[in-house]
């Protein structure tokens, strides 16, 4: 099954944000005030804007029992974020600046504590259950009890979900734990939401595996690429650019078929800023703004905040944190704010860079420098090695686009640890 992901998917290019940590929500579920609500984000959007990105993806905002993946109430907006008011006002507000909104949908799993799991009358609930009656539950945790995805019920709640939150303005949806759910399933459901909403872009979180073949299977417009982000990091922390280029040639080989979802970071992982010392987390940004797929850059990242992903309870908190009330001035934002935007308008103005050819020219060790063949070719070298070297490659009369700790003679780049350089041509 094959699907054409939306016209205006092209371009896009998101920030995404963890509400419930970004509004200081108690994400233990034992005070269930609402600190900030979701209308808050109105007064990061210009923000949003001026980093470069049209979309704003959100985690979790259903009415659920602690961290947003345990949800109770899938038409409700968690009382911890405020209500629909509040939704509303987000909603409207991303319009009048021409930003789409994407929703994360968990539809593997709810609570524990969900109303159709805790009736006692199995046959009226959604869970799936072992056979001595028990339900089951998703990777080890006891609250996490799975949909039973064989169920019409299932479906039609999926649907009606979805066509819900559509309806009300957003105009895509992340499927949380799609790995976990069988292909057929959404083979089943998004035919049914496509009917009503056919501009809907739908991303699927898959973290191993053969992404191509979910995608054709499932009918999804793409996924999450793991594999390319894992290879942004260890290559360079390594400096092993034979990594990267293995990866690239799998992402290549995707984007015969799909746009994958390319980021650095996002609420499940260490910060790349903690992964990289501090001059070579610009490498990652020049990656992701320079190579196919659709970016996103997870909150935080562009003002440099670090945090460690832990496996406790709890563990994620760190990479889950506060937004302050409002941004940083303009004058104070840092360097890290600023490349973001650099790299990101050269994006925007190169938008078929979106499943362009790339061509590695030069690989060895910590170097890399790669060919993007889009409408106007780029050509990007970086050094992640801990000394300085030169690079000669073919650049014809291509100029200058962006660089640091570079510089160019001709055809020959000369390359400080953490350098880069971007030649190219603009119209």
């Amino acid at each position: 099954m094959t699907t054409t992901p939306p016209g205006w998917a092209a371009t896009s290019i998101w920030w995404h944000v963890y509400p419930l940590g970004a509004l200081g929500a108690d994400t233990t579920g034992a005070d269930r005030d609402c600190r900030r609500p979701l209308s808050a984000l109105i007064d990061w959007l210009d923000h949003a804007v001026a980093l470069g990105v049209n979309g704003i993806a959100l985690g979790p905002i259903f009415t659920s029992a602690t961290h947003g993946y345990d949800t109770l109430d899938y038409f409700t907006i968690d009382e911890r974020l405020g209500d629909r008011g509040d939704f509303d006002a987000l909603v409207a507000a991303c319009r009048s600046r021409g930003l789409r909104l994407m929703l994360d949908g968990v539809f593997n799993h709810v609570s524990r504590e969900h109303d159709r799991v805790a009736d006692t009358d199995a046959a009226r609930g959604v869970a799936r259950r072992h056979r001595d009656g028990t339900v089951a539950t998703f990777e080890g945790h006891d609250g996490l009890v799975e949909l039973d995805h064989r169920a019409p019920e299932v479906a039609d709640l999926v649907v009606d979900v979805m066509c819900h939150w559509l309806d009300a303005g957003v105009d895509a949806w992340r499927l949380d734990a799609a790995y976990a759910v069988p292909p057929a399933f959404w083979r089943a459901v998004l035919p049914r939401v496509r009917q009503r909403f056919p501009e809907v872009y739908v991303l699927a979180e898959v973290i191993h595996g053969d992404y191509p073949a979910f995608v054709a299977d499932s009918g999804v417009d793409s996924v999450t690429q793991y594999e390319l982000w894992k290879a942004f990091w260890s290559s360079i922390v390594d400096g092993n650019m034979h990594e990267l280029q293995w990866a690239l040639t799998r992402h290549e080989q995707m984007l015969t078929t799909f746009v994958p979802w390319t980021f650095v970071g996002n609420h499940d992982v260490t910060r790349i800023a903690t992964r990289l010392l501090e001059w070579s987390v610009d490498l990652s940004i020049v990656l992701l703004a320079t190579l196919p797929g659709t970016p996103a850059i997870y909150y935080g990242d562009e003002l440099g905040w670090t945090g460690t992903k832990e496996e406790r309870v709890g563990g994620d908190d760190a990479v889950r944190p506060v937004l302050p009330e409002t941004p940083p001035a303009d004058d104070v934002l840092p360097p890290v704010y600023r490349l973001h935007q650099r790299l990101l308008g050269i994006r925007r103005r190169l938008p078929d860079i979106e499943r362009a050819r790339v061509q590695t020219l030069v690989v060895d060790q910590g170097l890399l420098v790669y060919r993007v063949h889009t409408g106007q070719p780029i050509t990007v070298a970086l050094n992640a090695n801990r000394s300085s070297t030169d690079v000669t490659v073919e650049l014809g009369t291509t100029g200058h686009l962006d660089s640091e700790r570079s510089h160019r003679e001709g055809d020959m780049i000369h390359l400080d640890p953490g350098g880069w350089y971007i030649a190219g041509t603009e119209s």
